[in-house]
């Protein structure tokens, strides 16, 4: 591997996880876990080499990275105007949309965003889409502008097409997606690892808050707001 090619591995890892921590512990094994019995001297092994399931990153290579790619992101954000800034928004869902735009960039909350109507042919549809990855890989100065209606895709969190029988589910860089619980479908948020239970008529899980939204523009809309506790 070149220094190009090792610099964009490096990066991938440092923009995966919040911490280096979070890093070792992801390289970990259940059967290291089960051999070892000891969550540090695992994570120990990993740094030092002995054990993981991937490529080896040093502390300080990892911190290094995270700090610069921090300055880029922020040096960004401060010449990035938000895409609701000045729009007259008459629906209370782009409203609700503007009112976390900021906090959902800057990595304050995390918002999923449930919605159900129906497509352009008719179809009718529903998925959950995880706001800031969105925001961060498209833009939505269309939706903002009424140009565009944000609907869910088959890239999203969840998707799916109730006429032709469509489902689909992704993890996103925020949220794993656990597609096997027998009570429902449930969104672990990567950063602390807390759940989101998106079921209705359950709690939201710690930290999370689930508000409908009475909107024109959709069948139904529901926000659900979490706010991340872990220290960084």
């Amino acid at each position: 591997m070149d220094q190009e090619e090792g610099l964009k591995a490096l990066d991938n890892i440092v923009t995966q996880f919040n911490t280096y921590e979070d890093f070792l512990d992801s390289q970990i094994t259940t059967v290291d876990l089960y051999y070892l019995e000891d969550e540090t001297l695992a994570r120990q092994l990993v740094e030092l080499g002995y054990r993981g399931t991937g490529e080896r990153v040093k502390r300080e290579d990892f911190e290094a990275r995270k700090a610069a790619i921090e300055i880029s992101r922020l040096a960004e954000r401060a010449q990035q105007k938000l895409t609701s800034a000045g729009k007259d928004l008459q629906d209370n869902f782009l409203m609700a949309l503007a009112m976390r735009e900021e906090d959902n960039r800057n990595g304050k909350l995390s918002s999923v965003i449930f919605i159900r109507d129906r497509n352009s042919y008719g179809q009718e549809i529903s998925g959950y889409i995880d706001y800031a990855h969105r925001l961060k890989t498209e833009d939505f100065e269309v939706y903002f502008s009424g140009k565009k209606r944000l609907l869910p895709r088959t890239t999203d969190i969840s998707f799916y097409n109730w006429d032709a029988d469509i489902a689909v589910c992704n993890s996103s860089p925020n949220y794993q997606v656990i597609a096997d619980n027998p009570e429902g479908l449930l969104f672990r948020y990567k950063r602390d690892r807390k759940i989101l239970n998106v079921d209705p008529k359950a709690q939201p899980g710690d930290n999370s808050t689930r508000i409908p939204i009475p909107t024109e523009l959709y069948i139904q809309a529901v926000i659900f707001d979490h706010i991340s506790r872990r220290k960084t």
